[in-house]
């Protein structure tokens, strides 16, 4: 039983930069129960705040991944009632645990505001309780290792239990390739799941099983948001969101380390960042990356703004080696196959953060919860097209796809000839040939994976695999709204926020050992946002328009408004170019055909029409390379079948 404890430190310490600062075990070998922590200090740097931390009754024993914003409030609240006259220091652990034993877990978690993902032992009722934030910004795995359950906030630390196996599985890795990530509760790894967001898992010595149970519900915020709009007007909303993001920043603003925000000079960073100069009483600190190629540079943008706002800003230009040197990390920075390859630029930026700061805050969220995704304007304009009787559009659909996207291209390019560079249209035959995709769908979540995914036929790809059932296949119930819009909306904070942004934006940043907070996602606003009609969020055809008119309060419209470039990564010329060899080597027949998991001829052939031009097969392609890279990585005896 003693290695127990062992176990749990060594599964601890394999993710050290998760925490650097602090570790702890702590094991009862009467219950059979181990945790361990890495601690990454931002709240009480003390040894007060040392985790695994016990209750003050000692029945409950607790590890801790991220903030509980309110936690002040809640010690106040819990003052005002008698409890915890005497506490040992100001953690929000310490509060957490304090606020469990008096009200409860069932009655806590709804007062909770913040980013978490935790583990609770109760000693009195022998029970493990997992839980994890309403939006899934901190991560959670688990699974059965031989005769143990096991839990880590990445896969690395499951890896380092005696009984792990680790065989991939197929039905994920086609996850994988429609999706580029692997969306919860599935993992890289057969009988490792996540836990999805706003759930809770509790395993009991009266069954053999864990029990998985919602604690806050986006579909039912959604359905509250349809039946109970708001009914303000669209002035109103702009005061109400001004309101709720103050409240947001002045609980994530709050650290006992130094604190910053990534800033792009694009609508959401910069209202993040606005607010927090707003609230500050010296200069917040920004940063932001730069690139030299004008198309993918925003890095002037942003230093417009914060000269504006009176930050302290500081911006570092990245040449594409910069950038290429990035990608042999991101096997081991991302615990499972990831690739959606604005990554390396998240992690670029939270490496130069990292050097002045602990903590940053981030404008991710403000696209899914305002409405402002190109698709979303597609999904009202096919709204239009879904009147056209299905057999006219299948038709429609196949003379788009006769012919090859290079050629409507080239015929593009001719028409587009005498208008400025400025408004002309790139990569038209992709466009089209997405939108052919689309018009034979019938519903809205047909739609959305028509656009979203990456690859169209992973079982054709991925040898031996069947897609599992996700959110968007029927893997729970979901709610219908009146516009395609609105629906995507929805989908988008069910899968791509959680299982892509979210996981981008956490693992690059935990590399470095810098936690980011994401101040939009705050459940009031989240709750808030769901309420306005899409006539208040694309008012006078502007997406995000409550967000921008509270942003123009602070900057002027004139620096924000222009066309979104984004964190973007020139990935298509770069694997026809500099990560061509690298690519060809990953992609080679002889050794897909070894470890089995890639069809070699598919595989084939999109490098051959990507490295000809005819075809953008970037995505596609970085899907692939992404798990050939982390495979390179794993034990050969995982590779092949």
């Amino acid at each position: 039983l003693a290695a127990q404890s062992e176990v749990a430190r060594a599964m601890a310490n394999a993710i050290t930069h998760r925490g650097p600062d602090d570790a702890g075990s702590w094991n009862d070998p009467e219950q059979r129960i181990a945790l361990g922590h890495r601690r990454l200090s931002i709240v009480d740097l003390s040894p007060a705040g040392h985790q695994p931390m016990h209750s003050a009754s000692t029945r409950f024993s607790i590890c801790l991944n991220g903030e509980i914003y309110n936690h002040a409030a809640l010690r106040a609240e819990l003052m005002a009632q008698g409890v915890g006259t005497h506490w040992r220091g100001h953690s929000d652990t310490e509060t957490l645990l304090a606020a469990i034993e008096h009200w409860g877990l069932a009655q806590t978690l709804p007062k909770l505001v913040g980013m978490f993902a935790f583990a609770l032992w109760d000693n009195h009722e022998r029970t493990l309780t997992l839980a994890r934030d309403r939006i899934g910004e901190k991560p959670l795995y688990y699974g059965f290792l031989g005769g143990s359950f096991a839990f880590a906030s990445e896969l690395g630390a499951l890896k380092q239990h005696p009984q792990w196996e680790g065989n991939i599985d197929r039905d994920a890795l086609a996850l994988m390739m429609r999706h580029n990530c692997i969306p919860a509760p599935y993992s890289i790894y057969r009988g490792i799941y996540k836990l999805r967001p706003a759930h809770m898992l509790t395993l009991t010595p009266q069954s053999p099983e864990p029990s998985i149970t919602c604690y806050w519900d986006v579909n039912a915020v959604a359905e509250h948001g349809k039946q109970q709009p708001f009914a303000g007007s669209a002035a109103d909303a702009v005061d109400t969101l001004d309101t709720l993001l103050r409240q947001s920043l002045a609980g994530q603003m709050q650290a006992d380390v130094p604190i910053g925000a990534f800033l792009s000079g694009g609508v959401d960073s910069s209202a993040v960042v606005a607010l927090m100069q707003a609230m500050s009483s010296k200069p917040v600190r920004s940063f932001t990356i730069g690139f030299h190629e004008g198309d993918y540079n925003e890095a002037t943008h942003a230093a417009a703004v914060a000269k504006h706002l009176g930050t302290h800003h500081t911006e570092l230009y990245v040449t594409p080696a910069d950038a290429m040197g990035v990608i042999e990390l991101l096997p081991t920075m991302y615990c499972e196959p990831f690739a959606d390859a604005s990554q390396i630029p998240t992690f670029l930026v939270s490496q130069l953060a990292r050097r002045e700061v602990t903590v940053t805050l981030s404008g991710d969220g403000g696209d899914e919860l305002f409405s402002g995704y190109n698709r979303y304007t597609l999904a009202s304009k096919w709204a239009k097209a879904g009147r056209i009787p299905l057999k006219l559009r299948q038709a429609m659909a196949a003379s788009i796809t006769a012919i090859a996207p290079a050629h409507w291209d080239a015929l593009a390019q001719m028409m587009q000839a005498p208008l400025p560079k400025h408004k002309r249209h790139g990569r038209v035959g992709d466009k089209l040939h997405k939108l052919a995709r689309m018009l034979p769908e019938s519903n809205a979540t047909g739609l959305y994976r028509a656009l979203t995914a990456h690859v169209n036929d992973p079982e054709q790809l991925v040898l031996g695999a069947k897609e599992p059932p996700t959110l968007l296949t029927g893997l729970a119930p979901l709610p219908e709204f009146p516009d395609a819009a609105r629906n995507m909306m929805h989908l988008d904070m069910l899968t791509y926020l959680p299982d892509d942004i979210l996981v981008k934006l956490d693992r690059a940043s935990m590399a470095v050992s810098l936690e980011s907070r994401v101040p939009l996602l705050d459940h009031r606003i989240v709750e808030f946002a769901a309420t306005l009609p899409l006539n208040v969020l694309r008012a006078h055809g502007q997406s995000k328009w409550p967000l921008r008119e509270m942003l123009y309060r602070y900057v002027p419209r004139q620096l924000i408004e222009r066309p979104k470039a984004g964190f973007g990564i020139p990935i298509d010329s770069w694997l026809r170019g500099p990560l061509k060899a690298w690519a060809a080597d990953l992609l080679d027949p002889a050794t897909l055909r070894a470890q089995g998991f890639f069809n070699p001829t598919y595989v084939e052939r999109l490098w051959r029409e990507h490295q000809s031009g005819r075809r953008n097969w970037q995505y596609q392609l970085w899907n692939i390379l992404m798990f050939q890279a982390w495979l390179k990585l794993q034990p050969s005896s995982n590779q092949p079948r």
